[in-house]
Order: structure tokens, then C-alpha cells, then sequence
């Protein structure tokens, strides 16, 4: 089968490689759409956490597909079912998963391998993280379950409530959805903040109430002019980098939170000001992937369509073509989410 290889930083190659043979409770997929991601962006150009992905490796985790093999003693899914599956599945009986913090399991298992013709998923995964995919919608939507689901957790760590004004920094696909979100959840103002104004106007279609370009205007000033001299009750930090980090400090309003969502390399640290946390009571919070109960809600959400991530996918491309479509994505101003199709 065709698959793309990473072998490190900046060298993915389309290549033959075997097509995997599934084992007792494993399920082979054939590949019918897989989404591209800032986190495969990031590995792409610098890396990850290597307890994470370990390479070399097939590359991509935003998947969905046909079941054309399952191997014996399992009898779910059935051959030809429509699937997508999660790129972890938590052990459920390590310390981390005995407190239900799932998404933090010191077991966890990661699937990698959605740019190939064909994907196996482990039989513990089938079995803790794998969702048949409604008839009416897309591969392409359904495969933006995994992205989704992290926004899930993260909004509801930082307790998005009705009414609320949220600010969200980066208009990228994972800041795009959570303003897709937190509208649903009833946001009063959304304000989107980017230094691409192609990005800004695409925010705007999709309902963001205000707009920011960090490259023209006073982002600090402007936020509190749009929130009463406020600042928004909950910032969220989309981008990954240790600047926004501690610019997302500075445009929160008193007993405010702050969701540190984008992550940095390793290593990086970040320089707080202790009045903000000890004087004005703000609330700082990272989150870390998702987990199973939350891929399920993503689906169901993108199924019900009352999150409506079609927009997302702005280019659809073959998988000979997926370092051309790294490469778009890192330089253009208006892309999105591309779509490989094996």
C-alpha cells in the first residue's frame, strides 16, 4: 500500500510499504479521508513529544474510512461499517485514569498511520475509541471528530457559560472551532485575533461578532474597548507560542480565565506577572487531547451538524501531493483544513 513516511523534521515520503495483517480483536480501514492538523504541522516542521510519536513512522491521526478486515473474536464493527477511531485509547487502570483523567493515562496508546491506504486499529482501541460514522455525513467531517474533541475538553476545563465574552488568539483550524463552539454554548461576543486578515475574514463568515489584527491594532486596548473596559472572562490561547501565551494574560478581565490551549515546544517557559493571579484572581489553565467520551460528543455535534465543520476544508488533495499540502499549509494565508484523499 501507499503511505507517507516520516523520517524526521521536514522529510515525509510517499512509499510502499506492507499493508498491516490484523490480529485477534484488530481492524484494518481503508482510509477514505484524513485531515491534516496543526499538530501534524508542528511535527512536520519541529518535532514532538517524543512519548508521543516516535519516528520513523506512517504519518497523520485525523481519519475516517471503510472496515474491509476484522480479525477474529470481535464482533463490532462489522466489515464495510463506515468508522473513525481516536489516536489514543487510555489503559482505564493506570493512577491518571483511576482519578478520570483519561487524556493523561501513563499507558496510553497512539495510533498514527492516517496518511496510507489502510490504517489497523488496535483491538483496545476498537473497543475504548472507535465511533461508526452516521450515513449523512462526510469522511471529511468525520475526521475532524479528533480536533474537535480536544476543543471539547478544553472548553469545558475552563468552564465556557452562557453569556460569557471570549476572546480567542490564532484563527487557525483549532481557534476556528472554538469559536464555532463557544457560539454554540451561547458566547455573548466572540472576538477572533490573528495577524492574517484572510483568516480574520474567514472567522468572520463563520460568525465571529469581532475582529482583531494583532499586525495593525493595540491587541490589549482594543479587547478592553470591546468588553466595557473589561477584558474578556475567558481568553483562549490557540496558537502555541510562548508570546501569545503571555499576551492571552493580559487580555482576561478581573476573576477572569485564561486557557492555555496551543502547545509550545518543550522546554519553553513563560514570564507571569504574580498581580494577575494573586490580586485579580485570574484563573490559568492548560488541557492536554481528549478523551473518549469527548470523541464521541465531537461526532455526535458534527453529526447533528450543530457544530457545522464543513467550512474547515478548504482543499482536497491526493496523497502522492502531501508534502505539497505541508507546504501550502505552512505559507498560505486562506487554507484551512486540507483533505488527503489515498
Amino acid at each position: 500500500m501507499k503511505a507517507a513516511m516520516l523520517y524526521g523534521i521536514k522529510d515525509l515520503r510517499v512509499e510502499d510499504v506492507d499493508t498491516p495483517k490484523v490480529g485477534a480483536g484488530e481492524v484494518l480501514v481503508k482510509v477514505k479521508a484524513a485531515t491534516t492538523c496543526g499538530t501534524d504541522l508542528k511535527i512536520f516542521q519541529r518535532g514532538y513529544v517524543e512519548r508521543v510519536i516516535k519516528l520513523p513512522t506512517v504519518f497523520g491521526h485525523e481519519w475516517a474510512g471503510d472496515v474491509v478486515e476484522v480479525g477474529e473474536g470481535s464482533d463490532w464493527p462489522r466489515k464495510g461499517m463506515r468508522v473513525r477511531a481516536g489516536n489514543s485509547a487510555p489503559c482505564l487502570r493506570c493512577f491518571m485514569c483511576q482519578k478520570g483523567k483519561y487524556n493523561l493515562c501513563e499507558n496510553m496508546i497512539w495510533l498514527w498511520g492516517a496518511y496510507a491506504e489502510y490504517i489497523k486499529v488496535p483491538a483496545h482501541m476498537v473497543r475504548v475509541n472507535m465511533q461508526e460514522i452516521p450515513s449523512h455525513i462526510s469522511y471529511e467531517e468525520a475526521a475532524i471528530t479528533e480536533p474537535l474533541a480536544c476543543v471539547l475538553h478544553g472548553i469545558e476545563e475552563v468552564g465556557v457559560k452562557l453569556g460569557d465574552s471570549i476572546a480567542i488568539i490564532g484563527a487557525g483550524p483549532i481557534g476556528l472551532l472554538h469559536l464555532l463552539t463557544t457560539k454554540k454554548m451561547g458566547a455573548e461576543k466572540t472576538i477572533m485575533i490573528d495577524l492574517v486578515e484572510e483568516r480574520l475574514d474567514f472567522a468572520k463568515k463563520l460568525g465571529a461578532d469581532e475582529t482583531i489584527n494583532a499586525a495593525k491594532e493595540n491587541v490589549e486596548e482594543r479587547v478592553k474597548q470591546l468588553t466595557g473596559g473589561y477584558g474578556a472572562d475567558v481568553v483562549i490561547e490557540a496558537i502555541g507560542r510562548p508570546e501569545t501565551w503571555e499576551q492571552a494574560l493580559k487580555l482576561v478581565r478581573k476573576g477572569g480565565k485564561v486557557l492555555e490551549f496551543g502547545g509550545c515546544p518543550p522546554g519553553i517557559e513563560i514570564r507571569v506577572n504574580t498581580e494577575l493571579l494573586h490580586y485579580n484572581e485570574t484563573t490559568v489553565l492548560g488541557t492536554f487531547h481528549a478523551t473518549p467520551l469527548h470523541f464521541r460528543k465531537a461526532l455526535n455535534l458534527i453529526a447533528s451538524k450543530t457544530v457545522n465543520v464543513a467550512p474547515l476544508i478548504t482543499r482536497k488533495m491526493p496523497l502522492e501531493k502531501i508534502e505539497e499540502a505541508f507546504e501550502i499549509l505552512a505559507t498560505s494565508k486562506s487554507e484551512i483544513k486540507i483533505a488527503i484523499q489515498p
